[in-house]
Formats: structure tokens, C-alpha cells, sequence
């Protein structure tokens, strides 16, 4: 379970057997030194989870909790540097595969990842590929990116979730199916856009990973709003902490410098029409609204999801069309993630 020091916001997980079978604790911060009060509750999946056990009047809200937020992010690793290099090396014209090869030797984890999904079904060349350089000389620098993008991404978006009801692997699944469904429809609607559609679909909700501890800190105030069953839980979080994750993944990919053709999507996801009619916007929120109708890693944030219903107009789109993307969808996140379907 994630626990979330109230005094320097450090977030800890625990392992549940490692947790007091008592339902209320306090343990000393190993990073300020001050004492974290917790209480387990009954989650509205009927399982347990550990918050910090402060009052609720006394915990921030609105423009107080977003500085707090705000000043955390730029203390947050940026995405990995040996991806960021990778891909400065590849929109130079002077690069080299050889050179390409040296960087993300360089990184271990990185390159295990590249070579398992260079491997994938999805690629077509399960087993064929054996080493970095040989991906970069059979697959392509086009294809190459798309899968550095995937490594350098899995980790950060592989762990549970417990404030969005989102297990280990659900948001993974869930930025899979975004990033393929919107590389798709940019395909088939604006091709010039589909190599950044992708990467906008898989990094749409990095703002989940930075609301997870404020939400589960206010799990009783969510339950309760969300029990009524009749609004989205991004309404739920403009209402508890005044701010939404559209609007603080905006925050997180600007200090990751984000080209501002991706940031523009990632900000008004859930909704594109305040884009001022941005197709890349329309693109992601469509390959969302998708996403979520397919069951793929949707957690508590899918109940009542609202898709904006001039998006498949202005994108082009009829309904008997919908139902291809959406099988193609479901198809590419089980390749890539080699399970059964």
C-alpha cells in the first residue's frame, strides 16, 4: 500500500504483510523525521487502503495544494535521459545506428525493455531481433522511436495506482491502448500527425502519477462523491482538490520540455474543445474515450467517462467506424504486451 508523509509528501510502499493488523498507526518519516498518522479504510472495491490520518479541514485545497504540487514536480526525475538522447541522436541527419546503439547500451534497463518489445508479436519479429543495433538496422529509426518510447515509459506507468483504483500494469495497459488508438486514427485522418499522436496517447494521464497520493489522502471525500454515481471522477477532482490530472500532467510534461504540439492534447484530453479545434486534441480524446468503452486498464477514473460528441464529427469519423479502431486497439495492446487474448 502507498502511504504519503503529510509533512514532506515522500510516498512509501509497503508491503501489506508488513503493515500493523490495527486499523490506526503512526511510524517516524525516514526523509523529514516526522511522525505519519495512518488509518486503513475499506476502499469502494472492498479492499483496504493506508492514508495519512489528517482531518480533512486541515488538508490543502485549490491554488495552496497546486503550489504544493507544482514544487514537487520540479524535484521529480525528468524521463529518463537515455531516451531523451536517443531521440535527439535520431532527428539528427548525421546520426549513425552505431551511435544510436552506444547510448542505449548505456542504460541496462532501457535496453532489456527495447529489445522485449523489438520482440513482440506486434512487431512481427518475435525472437528475431538479438541485439539493439540489429533493432535499429531491421526495424527502422521510425519504428526504433516509437519502441524507445515505450521502454522509457513502461516503468513509470507500470505500478499500481491506489487512489484511481488502479492495479499494477492498469494505467500501462490503459496509455498502450491511448497511444495505439490514436497513432491509428491520426493514420487514417491526419498521417503527419501519427508518430506524435502516439507519444501524446502514452504519456496522456502522467498526471495520475502525481495526483495518486492527494487523492488517496482524500479516499473518504472521492467514495463518498463518487457513490451517487452520477459524475465523472474528474469532477470529483476539480470539486475535492480544484485542479484536475489534465491539468497537472500539462505541468509535469512542460518540465520534461514536451513539444507544445503534445502538451496542447495531453491539457484538454477530456476536453478538446478548448483546444480551439487542435486535431491532435481531438485525436487523444477520441483514442481515450476508446480506450476506456474497451475495458483497458480504466479503474475508478472510467465510471461515467464523458466523450465530447463533436469529436468524431470533427475528426471524420461515422459510427460504423468505430467499432475496427476499437478491436485494432485491443489487438495491438495484446501484442505488445504478449498475452493471450
Amino acid at each position: 500500500m502507498k502511504i504519503i508523509c503529510p509533512t514532506c509528501g515522500k510516498v512509501y510502499d509497503i508491503p501489506d504483510e508488513r503493515l500493523p493488523e490495527k486499523k490506526n498507526f503512526s511510524f517516524p518519516c525516514p526523509a523529514c523525521e516526522g511522525m505519519i498518522p495512518v488509518a486503513l479504510v475499506q476502499a469502494a472495491d472492498g479492499k483496504e487502503a493506508a492514508v495519512s490520518k489528517i482531518p480533512e479541514r486541515e488538508l490543502l485545497k485549490g491554488e495552496a495544494l497546486k503550489k504544493q504540487i507544482l514544487r514537487k514536480i520540479t524535484a521529480l526525475p525528468a524521463m529518463p535521459q537515455t531516451v531523451m538522447k536517443a531521440r535527439g541522436i535520431m532527428s539528427s541527419e548525421s546520426s549513425s545506428f552505431k551511435e544510436l546503439a552506444g547510448v542505449l547500451e548505456t542504460d541496462q534497463a532501457i535496453a532489456s525493455k527495447l529489445l522485449k518489445l523489438s520482440n513482440s508479436a506486434y512487431y512481427g519479429m518475435r525472437g528475431k531481433i538479438s541485439s539493439i543495433q540489429h533493432a535499429s538496422v531491421v526495424l527502422g529509426l521510425k519504428t526504433l522511436k516509437e519502441i524507445i518510447m515505450l521502454a522509457g515509459s513502461s516503468s513509470m506507468l507500470a505500478g499500481n495506482l491506489d487512489g484511481y483504483g488502479l492495479d499494477p500494469g492498469d494505467l500501462w495497459q490503459h496509455s498502450l491502448g491511448v497511444a495505439f488508438g490514436a497513432k491509428l486514427i491520426a493514420s487514417k485522418k491526419c498521417p503527419e500527425l501519427a508518430e506524435d499522436a502516439f507519444v501524446a496517447g502514452l504519456i496522456h494521464d502522467c498526471g495520475k502519477l502525481v495526483l495518486d497520493g492527494p487523492i488517496l489522502e482524500r479516499k473518504a471525500l472521492f467514495t463518498s462523491m463518487m457513490a451517487s454515481g452520477d459524475q465523472s471522477f474528474l469532477k470529483a477532482e476539480k470539486t475535492v482538490l480544484g485542479f484536475d490530472h489534465p491539468e497537472i500532467a500539462y505541468a509535469l510534461c512542460k518540465n520534461w520540455n514536451v513539444p507544445d504540439s503534445l502538451t496542447c492534447a495531453i491539457r484538454y484530453h477530456h476536453a478538446p474543445i478548448r483546444s480551439q479545434g487542435d486535431k491532435m486534441t481531438l485525436i487523444v480524446h477520441l483514442a481515450d474515450a476508446l480506450a476506456m468503452m474497451s475495458g483497458l486498464g480504466a479503474g475508478i477514473d472510467g465510471m461515467a467517462y464523458e466523450m465530447d460528441p463533436q469529436a468524431m464529427t470533427l475528426l471524420g469519423f461515422q459510427e460504423e467506424d468505430i467499432p475496427e479502431i476499437m478491436e485494432q486497439m485491443v489487438e495491438s495492446v495484446t501484442k505488445i504486451t504478449d498475452q493471450p487474448a
